[in-house]
Protein backbone atom coordinates (compact mmCIF):
# COMPACT_ATOMS: atom_id res chain seq x y z
CA UNK A 1 0.00 0.00 0.00
CA UNK A 2 2.88 2.17 0.95
CA UNK A 3 4.65 1.59 -2.16
CA UNK A 4 1.58 2.52 -4.14
CA UNK A 5 0.87 5.65 -2.13
CA UNK A 6 5.05 6.97 -3.02
CA UNK A 7 4.23 5.29 -7.03
CA UNK A 8 1.48 8.04 -7.17
CA UNK A 9 3.15 10.70 -5.69
CA UNK A 10 6.03 10.71 -7.79
CA UNK A 11 3.42 10.64 -10.77
CA UNK A 12 1.46 13.63 -9.63
CA UNK A 13 5.11 15.49 -8.88
CA UNK A 14 6.48 14.28 -12.74
CA UNK A 15 2.80 15.55 -14.34
CA UNK A 16 3.32 18.56 -12.59
CA UNK A 17 6.90 19.63 -13.73
CA UNK A 18 5.91 18.40 -17.19
CA UNK A 19 2.79 20.62 -16.87
CA UNK A 20 4.43 23.61 -15.61
CA UNK A 21 4.73 26.46 -18.10
CA UNK A 22 8.16 27.81 -19.06
CA UNK A 23 9.19 31.06 -17.98
CA UNK A 24 8.69 33.68 -20.40
CA UNK A 25 11.63 33.91 -22.63
CA UNK A 26 12.67 38.30 -22.58
CA UNK A 27 12.14 39.84 -26.37
CA UNK A 28 13.71 42.52 -27.30
CA UNK A 29 12.46 44.98 -29.89
CA UNK A 30 15.22 43.60 -32.61
CA UNK A 31 14.50 39.78 -31.68
CA UNK A 32 10.94 40.62 -32.13
CA UNK A 33 10.91 42.24 -35.10
CA UNK A 34 12.70 40.05 -37.02
CA UNK A 35 11.02 37.01 -36.00
CA UNK A 36 7.62 38.29 -36.89
CA UNK A 37 9.18 39.26 -40.05
CA UNK A 38 10.52 35.74 -40.77
CA UNK A 39 7.02 34.55 -39.57
CA UNK A 40 4.74 36.87 -41.11
CA UNK A 41 1.97 34.96 -43.54
CA UNK A 42 2.10 38.01 -45.49
CA UNK A 43 5.79 37.39 -45.80
CA UNK A 44 4.98 34.04 -46.94
CA UNK A 45 2.59 34.94 -49.48
CA UNK A 46 4.88 37.40 -50.87
CA UNK A 47 7.34 35.04 -51.21
CA UNK A 48 5.16 32.74 -53.30
CA UNK A 49 3.84 35.55 -55.22
CA UNK A 50 8.11 36.42 -56.07
CA UNK A 51 8.29 32.84 -56.88
CA UNK A 52 4.92 32.92 -58.84
CA UNK A 53 6.22 35.70 -61.43
CA UNK A 54 9.96 34.38 -61.38
CA UNK A 55 7.96 31.24 -63.12
CA UNK A 56 6.07 33.68 -65.53
CA UNK A 57 9.20 35.00 -66.93
CA UNK A 58 10.66 31.43 -67.66
CA UNK A 59 7.82 31.17 -69.77
CA UNK A 60 8.31 34.32 -71.27
CA UNK A 61 11.57 33.58 -71.83
CA UNK A 62 11.31 30.34 -73.27
CA UNK A 63 9.69 32.02 -76.43
CA UNK A 64 13.29 33.40 -76.99
CA UNK A 65 14.49 29.74 -77.46
CA UNK A 66 13.74 27.54 -80.34
CA UNK A 67 11.33 25.04 -79.95
CA UNK A 68 12.16 21.23 -81.01
CA UNK A 69 8.90 19.00 -81.93
CA UNK A 70 9.04 14.71 -82.39
CA UNK A 71 6.05 13.03 -84.04
CA UNK A 72 5.82 9.75 -84.75
CA UNK A 73 2.84 7.04 -86.10
CA UNK A 74 1.46 4.23 -87.74
CA UNK A 75 -0.58 4.01 -90.67
CA UNK A 76 -3.49 1.29 -91.62
CA UNK A 77 -5.16 1.91 -94.65
CA UNK A 78 -8.20 0.54 -96.14
CA UNK A 79 -6.93 0.62 -99.33
CA UNK A 80 -3.58 0.60 -100.76
CA UNK A 81 -3.18 3.70 -102.55
CA UNK A 82 -2.35 4.08 -105.95
CA UNK A 83 -1.71 5.78 -109.54
CA UNK A 84 -3.59 5.01 -112.45
CA UNK A 85 -2.17 5.06 -115.87
CA UNK A 86 -4.60 4.14 -118.60
CA UNK A 87 -5.65 0.50 -117.80
CA UNK A 88 -2.55 0.08 -115.75
CA UNK A 89 -2.75 0.79 -111.89
CA UNK A 90 0.70 1.60 -110.01
CA UNK A 91 0.92 1.24 -106.33
CA UNK A 92 2.34 4.70 -104.48
CA UNK A 93 2.48 3.75 -100.97
CA UNK A 94 2.36 0.85 -98.71
CA UNK A 95 -0.90 0.32 -97.36
CA UNK A 96 0.30 0.17 -93.31
CA UNK A 97 3.46 1.89 -92.67
CA UNK A 98 5.67 3.60 -90.02
CA UNK A 99 6.16 7.23 -90.15
CA UNK A 100 8.49 9.79 -87.63
CA UNK A 101 9.87 13.17 -88.16
CA UNK A 102 11.84 15.91 -86.27
CA UNK A 103 11.72 19.84 -86.36
CA UNK A 104 13.54 22.68 -84.92
CA UNK A 105 11.86 25.65 -85.17
CA UNK A 106 13.66 29.19 -84.16
CA UNK A 107 12.77 32.92 -84.16
CA UNK A 108 14.88 34.72 -85.68
CA UNK A 109 13.95 38.22 -85.43
CA UNK A 110 10.10 39.81 -84.66
CA UNK A 111 11.24 43.40 -83.60
CA UNK A 112 11.75 42.43 -79.93
CA UNK A 113 8.41 41.67 -79.41
CA UNK A 114 9.44 38.81 -77.40
CA UNK A 115 12.38 39.92 -75.77
CA UNK A 116 9.97 42.77 -74.77
CA UNK A 117 7.84 40.66 -73.13
CA UNK A 118 10.87 38.94 -71.41
CA UNK A 119 11.65 42.29 -70.05
CA UNK A 120 8.61 43.21 -68.98
CA UNK A 121 8.37 39.30 -66.56
CA UNK A 122 11.79 40.71 -65.30
CA UNK A 123 10.49 43.86 -64.34
CA UNK A 124 7.26 42.28 -62.61
CA UNK A 125 9.77 39.68 -60.56
CA UNK A 126 11.50 43.04 -59.39
CA UNK A 127 7.99 44.74 -58.29
CA UNK A 128 7.24 41.06 -56.45
CA UNK A 129 10.34 41.60 -54.55
CA UNK A 130 10.03 45.01 -54.09
CA UNK A 131 6.44 44.34 -52.15
CA UNK A 132 8.08 41.93 -50.39
CA UNK A 133 10.11 44.17 -48.80
CA UNK A 134 7.34 46.64 -48.48
CA UNK A 135 5.82 43.95 -46.47
CA UNK A 136 8.56 42.97 -44.57
CA UNK A 137 8.84 46.55 -43.13
CA UNK A 138 5.06 46.70 -42.54
CA UNK A 139 5.16 43.35 -40.41
CA UNK A 140 8.05 45.26 -38.49
CA UNK A 141 6.40 48.32 -37.85
CA UNK A 142 3.43 46.86 -36.66
CA UNK A 143 5.11 44.46 -33.92
CA UNK A 144 7.39 47.38 -33.10
CA UNK A 145 4.21 49.90 -32.62
CA UNK A 146 2.37 46.36 -30.44
CA UNK A 147 5.71 46.32 -28.81
CA UNK A 148 5.86 50.07 -27.56
CA UNK A 149 2.17 49.67 -26.50
CA UNK A 150 3.05 46.60 -24.14
CA UNK A 151 5.63 48.73 -22.53
CA UNK A 152 3.68 51.45 -22.09
CA UNK A 153 0.82 49.09 -20.51
CA UNK A 154 3.40 47.83 -18.35
CA UNK A 155 4.42 51.11 -17.33
CA UNK A 156 0.55 52.10 -16.75
CA UNK A 157 -0.06 48.53 -14.48
CA UNK A 158 3.02 49.96 -12.27
CA UNK A 159 2.07 53.79 -11.94
CA UNK A 160 -1.88 52.07 -11.20
CA UNK A 161 0.01 49.92 -8.19
CA UNK A 162 1.99 52.61 -6.93
CA UNK A 163 -1.20 55.07 -6.52
CA UNK A 164 -3.09 52.17 -5.03
CA UNK A 165 -0.24 52.27 -2.28
CA UNK A 166 -0.30 55.88 -2.05
CA UNK A 167 -3.71 55.74 -1.31
CA UNK A 168 -3.76 52.97 1.11
CA UNK A 169 -1.24 54.75 2.95
CA UNK A 170 -3.73 57.85 2.99
CA UNK A 171 -6.52 55.41 4.08
CA UNK A 172 -4.78 53.74 6.79
CA UNK A 173 -3.76 57.26 7.81
CA UNK A 174 -6.81 58.29 7.75
CA UNK A 175 -8.55 55.56 9.54
CA UNK A 176 -5.72 56.33 12.56
CA UNK A 177 -6.89 59.78 12.71
CA UNK A 178 -10.67 59.29 12.79
CA UNK A 179 -10.45 56.53 15.11
CA UNK A 180 -8.26 59.33 16.99
CA UNK A 181 -11.15 61.74 16.57
CA UNK A 182 -8.65 63.98 14.97
CA UNK A 183 -11.42 64.01 11.19
CA UNK A 184 -14.58 63.13 10.12
CA UNK A 185 -16.09 60.07 8.42
CA UNK A 186 -16.25 61.86 5.53
CA UNK A 187 -12.65 62.08 4.93
CA UNK A 188 -12.20 58.43 5.82
CA UNK A 189 -15.01 57.80 3.14
CA UNK A 190 -13.77 59.88 0.17
CA UNK A 191 -10.37 58.17 0.85
CA UNK A 192 -11.62 54.51 0.81
CA UNK A 193 -13.69 55.90 -2.36
CA UNK A 194 -10.77 56.95 -4.09
CA UNK A 195 -8.55 53.68 -3.06
CA UNK A 196 -11.81 51.34 -4.84
CA UNK A 197 -11.56 53.80 -8.00
CA UNK A 198 -7.98 53.37 -8.27
CA UNK A 199 -7.88 49.62 -7.93
CA UNK A 200 -10.22 49.58 -10.63
CA UNK A 201 -8.73 51.67 -13.13
CA UNK A 202 -5.32 48.86 -12.33
CA UNK A 203 -7.68 46.16 -13.16
CA UNK A 204 -8.60 47.78 -16.52
CA UNK A 205 -4.54 48.59 -16.83
CA UNK A 206 -3.53 44.86 -16.70
CA UNK A 207 -6.42 44.17 -19.10
CA UNK A 208 -4.95 46.05 -21.79
CA UNK A 209 -1.46 44.80 -20.93
CA UNK A 210 -3.12 41.35 -21.36
CA UNK A 211 -4.44 42.72 -24.91
CA UNK A 212 -1.47 43.97 -26.16
CA UNK A 213 0.46 40.71 -24.98
CA UNK A 214 -1.60 39.13 -27.26
CA UNK A 215 -0.87 41.70 -29.73
CA UNK A 216 3.00 40.89 -29.72
CA UNK A 217 1.92 36.91 -29.59
CA UNK A 218 -0.02 36.91 -32.58
CA UNK A 219 2.30 38.95 -34.51
CA UNK A 220 4.71 36.18 -32.95
CA UNK A 221 2.67 33.75 -34.58
CA UNK A 222 2.69 32.11 -30.87
CA UNK A 223 -0.55 30.95 -28.88
CA UNK A 224 -2.42 34.16 -27.54
CA UNK A 225 -1.98 33.25 -23.96
CA UNK A 226 2.31 32.88 -23.75
CA UNK A 227 3.33 35.11 -21.39
CA UNK A 228 5.63 38.01 -22.56
CA UNK A 229 8.17 39.31 -20.90
CA UNK A 230 9.11 42.61 -22.88
CA UNK A 231 12.88 43.81 -22.27
CA UNK A 232 12.18 47.70 -22.79
CA UNK A 233 14.87 49.99 -24.93
CA UNK A 234 17.92 50.97 -23.09
CA UNK A 235 17.86 54.92 -22.56
CA UNK A 236 21.27 55.41 -24.69
CA UNK A 237 19.50 53.41 -27.58
CA UNK A 238 16.01 55.70 -27.13
CA UNK A 239 17.98 58.84 -27.09
CA UNK A 240 20.96 57.93 -30.37
CA UNK A 241 17.32 57.24 -32.39
CA UNK A 242 15.17 60.04 -31.39
CA UNK A 243 18.24 62.62 -31.94
CA UNK A 244 18.65 60.55 -35.45
CA UNK A 245 15.06 62.05 -36.09
CA UNK A 246 15.29 65.35 -34.42
CA UNK A 247 18.25 66.45 -36.62
CA UNK A 248 17.23 65.19 -39.96
CA UNK A 249 16.05 68.20 -42.05
CA UNK A 250 12.66 67.39 -43.65
CA UNK A 251 13.78 67.94 -47.01
CA UNK A 252 15.97 65.42 -46.91
CA UNK A 253 14.03 62.98 -44.91
CA UNK A 254 11.85 63.62 -48.54
CA UNK A 255 14.55 62.93 -50.18
CA UNK A 256 15.38 59.44 -49.17
CA UNK A 257 11.68 58.83 -48.81
CA UNK A 258 11.64 58.97 -52.64
CA UNK A 259 14.52 56.97 -53.22
CA UNK A 260 13.63 53.96 -50.75
CA UNK A 261 10.30 53.57 -50.31
CA UNK A 262 8.87 50.56 -51.78
CA UNK A 263 5.83 51.98 -53.08
CA UNK A 264 7.07 54.22 -55.43
CA UNK A 265 9.67 51.81 -56.01
CA UNK A 266 7.57 49.50 -57.50
CA UNK A 267 5.51 52.06 -59.55
CA UNK A 268 8.60 52.67 -61.55
CA UNK A 269 8.89 49.23 -62.00
CA UNK A 270 5.53 48.66 -62.84
CA UNK A 271 6.15 52.15 -65.59
CA UNK A 272 8.88 49.83 -67.29
CA UNK A 273 7.14 47.13 -67.51
CA UNK A 274 4.51 48.76 -69.40
CA UNK A 275 6.96 50.33 -71.59
CA UNK A 276 8.19 46.68 -72.66
CA UNK A 277 4.50 45.51 -72.86
CA UNK A 278 3.54 48.33 -75.31
CA UNK A 279 6.60 47.45 -77.48
CA UNK A 280 6.08 43.65 -77.47
CA UNK A 281 2.13 44.97 -78.66
CA UNK A 282 3.70 46.92 -81.10
CA UNK A 283 6.09 44.48 -82.85
CA UNK A 284 3.00 42.47 -84.04
CA UNK A 285 2.60 45.19 -86.37
CA UNK A 286 5.68 43.46 -88.44
CA UNK A 287 6.93 40.12 -90.11
CA UNK A 288 8.19 37.97 -88.04
CA UNK A 289 10.98 36.11 -89.72
CA UNK A 290 12.08 32.27 -88.75
CA UNK A 291 13.72 29.38 -89.34
CA UNK A 292 12.92 26.00 -89.27
CA UNK A 293 14.70 22.53 -90.23
CA UNK A 294 13.43 19.24 -89.67
CA UNK A 295 13.94 15.09 -90.82
CA UNK A 296 11.15 12.92 -91.78
CA UNK A 297 11.10 9.42 -92.26
CA UNK A 298 8.12 7.33 -93.84
CA UNK A 299 8.41 3.41 -94.76
CA UNK A 300 7.31 3.52 -98.14
CA UNK A 301 9.64 1.30 -100.31
CA UNK A 302 7.45 2.78 -103.97
CA UNK A 303 9.29 6.01 -102.40
CA UNK A 304 12.65 6.81 -104.02
CA UNK A 305 13.79 8.18 -100.84
CA UNK A 306 11.99 7.14 -97.13
CA UNK A 307 14.22 10.07 -95.71
CA UNK A 308 13.76 13.53 -96.59
CA UNK A 309 15.92 16.60 -94.56
CA UNK A 310 13.84 19.97 -94.61
CA UNK A 311 15.42 23.68 -93.98
CA UNK A 312 12.66 26.20 -94.10
CA UNK A 313 13.41 30.17 -93.77
CA UNK A 314 9.91 31.82 -93.59
CA UNK A 315 8.47 35.31 -92.84
CA UNK A 316 4.82 35.14 -91.30
CA UNK A 317 2.06 38.53 -90.71
CA UNK A 318 -0.48 38.84 -89.24
CA UNK A 319 -2.61 41.19 -91.74
CA UNK A 320 -6.28 41.28 -89.39
CA UNK A 321 -6.92 40.43 -86.00
CA UNK A 322 -9.91 42.60 -85.55
CA UNK A 323 -7.86 45.38 -84.23
CA UNK A 324 -7.00 43.74 -80.93
CA UNK A 325 -3.47 45.22 -81.38
CA UNK A 326 -4.37 49.02 -81.93
CA UNK A 327 -6.90 48.54 -78.68
CA UNK A 328 -3.40 46.63 -76.33
CA UNK A 329 -1.31 49.50 -77.28
CA UNK A 330 -3.92 52.34 -76.39
CA UNK A 331 -4.85 50.32 -73.20
CA UNK A 332 -1.24 50.05 -72.04
CA UNK A 333 -0.88 53.95 -72.53
CA UNK A 334 -4.07 54.46 -70.04
CA UNK A 335 -2.37 52.26 -67.62
CA UNK A 336 0.56 54.33 -67.87
CA UNK A 337 -1.23 57.55 -67.46
CA UNK A 338 -2.90 56.20 -64.34
CA UNK A 339 -0.05 54.75 -62.61
CA UNK A 340 2.13 58.23 -62.90
CA UNK A 341 -1.04 60.16 -61.45
CA UNK A 342 -1.15 57.44 -58.94
CA UNK A 343 3.12 57.91 -58.67
CA UNK A 344 2.09 62.04 -57.86
CA UNK A 345 -0.54 60.81 -55.52
CA UNK A 346 2.33 58.53 -53.62
CA UNK A 347 4.57 61.32 -53.04
CA UNK A 348 2.47 63.80 -51.67
CA UNK A 349 0.90 61.26 -49.24
CA UNK A 350 5.49 60.05 -48.14
CA UNK A 351 6.06 63.71 -47.77
CA UNK A 352 3.06 64.11 -45.71
CA UNK A 353 3.89 61.12 -43.50
CA UNK A 354 7.60 62.11 -43.30
CA UNK A 355 6.87 65.69 -42.15
CA UNK A 356 3.78 64.67 -39.47
CA UNK A 357 5.98 62.03 -38.02
CA UNK A 358 9.10 64.49 -37.55
CA UNK A 359 6.62 67.32 -35.81
CA UNK A 360 5.09 64.11 -33.78
CA UNK A 361 8.47 62.93 -32.79
CA UNK A 362 9.83 66.52 -31.95
CA UNK A 363 6.09 66.50 -29.49
CA UNK A 364 7.14 63.91 -27.67
CA UNK A 365 10.49 64.89 -27.23
CA UNK A 366 9.41 68.03 -25.73
CA UNK A 367 6.80 66.77 -23.93
CA UNK A 368 9.71 63.90 -22.34
CA UNK A 369 11.64 66.95 -20.94
CA UNK A 370 8.46 69.00 -19.58
CA UNK A 371 6.99 65.59 -17.63
CA UNK A 372 10.33 64.58 -16.21
CA UNK A 373 10.49 67.56 -14.37
CA UNK A 374 6.89 68.26 -13.72
CA UNK A 375 7.02 64.30 -12.21
CA UNK A 376 9.63 65.49 -9.14
CA UNK A 377 7.70 68.76 -8.57
CA UNK A 378 4.40 66.53 -8.09
CA UNK A 379 6.42 63.83 -5.90
CA UNK A 380 7.51 66.90 -3.43
CA UNK A 381 3.80 68.27 -3.91
CA UNK A 382 2.31 65.20 -2.52
CA UNK A 383 4.96 64.77 0.09
CA UNK A 384 4.75 68.38 1.34
CA UNK A 385 0.44 67.89 1.71
CA UNK A 386 0.60 64.39 3.76
CA UNK A 387 2.80 66.06 6.36
CA UNK A 388 0.38 69.06 6.69
CA UNK A 389 -2.16 66.51 6.59
CA UNK A 390 -0.77 64.53 9.54
CA UNK A 391 -0.46 68.10 11.44
CA UNK A 392 -3.85 69.02 11.21
CA UNK A 393 -2.93 72.08 8.60
CA UNK A 394 -4.34 70.52 5.27
CA UNK A 395 -7.19 68.37 4.04
CA UNK A 396 -7.42 65.32 2.53
CA UNK A 397 -8.50 66.66 -0.45
CA UNK A 398 -5.71 68.34 -0.97
CA UNK A 399 -3.91 64.90 -0.56
CA UNK A 400 -6.24 63.22 -2.79
CA UNK A 401 -5.45 65.63 -4.90
CA UNK A 402 -2.09 65.59 -4.85
CA UNK A 403 -2.17 62.15 -5.50
CA UNK A 404 -4.02 61.94 -8.76
CA UNK A 405 -1.69 64.90 -10.21
CA UNK A 406 1.68 62.38 -9.59
CA UNK A 407 -0.17 59.82 -10.95
CA UNK A 408 -1.48 61.76 -14.55
CA UNK A 409 2.25 63.28 -14.50
CA UNK A 410 3.71 59.55 -14.25
CA UNK A 411 1.38 58.70 -17.16
CA UNK A 412 1.95 61.79 -18.99
CA UNK A 413 5.66 60.78 -18.99
CA UNK A 414 5.80 56.97 -19.83
CA UNK A 415 3.29 57.94 -22.96
CA UNK A 416 5.56 60.51 -23.99
CA UNK A 417 8.43 58.25 -23.50
CA UNK A 418 7.14 55.44 -25.91
CA UNK A 419 5.17 57.65 -28.32
CA UNK A 420 8.39 59.10 -28.68
CA UNK A 421 9.82 55.79 -29.92
CA UNK A 422 6.96 55.28 -31.72
CA UNK A 423 7.05 58.27 -33.52
CA UNK A 424 10.91 57.57 -34.10
CA UNK A 425 10.66 54.11 -36.01
CA UNK A 426 7.62 55.83 -37.85
CA UNK A 427 10.01 58.31 -39.49
CA UNK A 428 11.95 55.51 -40.26
CA UNK A 429 9.52 53.51 -41.90
CA UNK A 430 8.18 56.66 -44.10
CA UNK A 431 11.52 57.32 -45.20
CA UNK A 432 11.72 53.55 -46.37
CA UNK A 433 14.49 52.45 -44.39
CA UNK A 434 15.07 48.90 -43.23
CA UNK A 435 13.78 48.58 -39.86
CA UNK A 436 15.30 45.71 -38.83
CA UNK A 437 18.89 46.82 -39.54
CA UNK A 438 18.10 50.39 -37.91
CA UNK A 439 17.46 49.04 -34.83
CA UNK A 440 19.62 46.17 -35.24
Amino acid sequence: MKDRMWIMTIAVLFILVVSAPASAEPITLFDGMRRAVEKSRLVKMSLSDESIAGDDALIDRARLLPSVNAEAGGTALAYQPGAVFGAVSVPTAERNFISYSLSVQQLLYDFKGNSSRYEASLEKVNSRRLDTKRIRNLAAIDFALAFFDLLESERMVSVAGREAERLEAHSRNARSMYEAGVITKNDLLQAEVRLSDSRQRRLQAENVRSINASRVNNALQRPIGTEVQATDLREEDMTRLSDAVMNLPPAKAWETAERQRAELLIVDSTLKSLDFEERSRKAEYFPRIFMRGGYDFTDNRYQAHETNWSLVLGVRINLFSGGSTTAEVAKTGHQRERLREDRRRIVEGIRLEVERYILDARSARDRVAVTRDSMQQADENLRINKVRYVEGVGTATEVLDSVTLLTVTETNYYRAVYDLGKYAIAVFYAMGEDLTEVYK
